[in-house]
């Protein structure tokens, strides 16, 4: 499906109600991970934000945490933020608005069975129905982005996503995934991306 490395002004407005970026963030930048917690992958993103002093937030997947507890824990461990990403992975536009909250139920709860907790959530593939926004909205903030790396995209050109990251400003929330299927597209662009803005001055925080 075809996707926006840079999100569009109307799609923000259009959708108010959730978090594209951070206002009033100067030299400020929000890395997120999706996907996560799987060992072959997470620690190495732990191992790129600690070498530029960053903080992130891990948008994670209950089933994940369940399976990785040692590697969620490592996360935490790490000075990192949390959210919410559904226990497996939802797409919302496909689920039944009930089996959907109860999915995002079930990863709040192994979250704080793992000593954390969180008041964001982010819809996997940013599919969500506006009944199913309109109930999590009272309890979470929805975080969307700004900016996508597209490191799922198995034919992702590597060069453009880093020239479309770099056009990331102050209070960008930008996305990344901790994941097998991104973990090549990854290892290109992260590292790049980082070291660009932090010699320009920025930090990275959690949200």
């Amino acid at each position: 499906m075809p996707y926006f490395h840079k999100t569009p002004g109307w799609l923000m407005k259009w959708l108010p109600s959730m978090t594209w970026h951070r206002q009033d963030s100067p030299k400020t930048l929000f890395l997120t991970f999706d996907d996560g917690p799987i060992p072959e992958v997470t620690p190495y993103v732990l191992d790129v934000l600690q070498r530029y002093h960053a903080k992130a937030t891990f948008f994670c997947v209950g089933d994940n945490i369940r399976k990785h507890p040692q590697v969620f824990q490592e996360v935490l461990n790490a000075g990192h933020a949390i959210g919410n990403h559904t226990f497996h992975h939802l797409n919302g536009w496909n689920t039944p608005t009930n089996k959907y909250l109860e999915d995002l139920k079930a990863c709040e709860e192994i979250i704080i069975d793992q000593g954390a907790t969180t008041r964001f959530f982010r819809p996997p593939h940013g599919r969500i129905r506006r009944d199913q926004r309109q109930s999590i909205d009272q309890q979470y903030e929805i975080i969307m982005w700004s900016h996508l790396s597209g490191d799922f995209d198995p034919g992702l050109n590597t060069h453009q996503s880093i020239r479309a990251m770099k056009a990331a400003s102050h209070g960008s929330i930008m996305v990344f995934h901790d994941s097998i299927k991104a973990e090549m597209n990854l290892k290109k662009v992260l590292p790049v991306v980082m070291e660009y803005f932090s010699n320009q001055g920025f930090e990275f925080k959690t949200l």
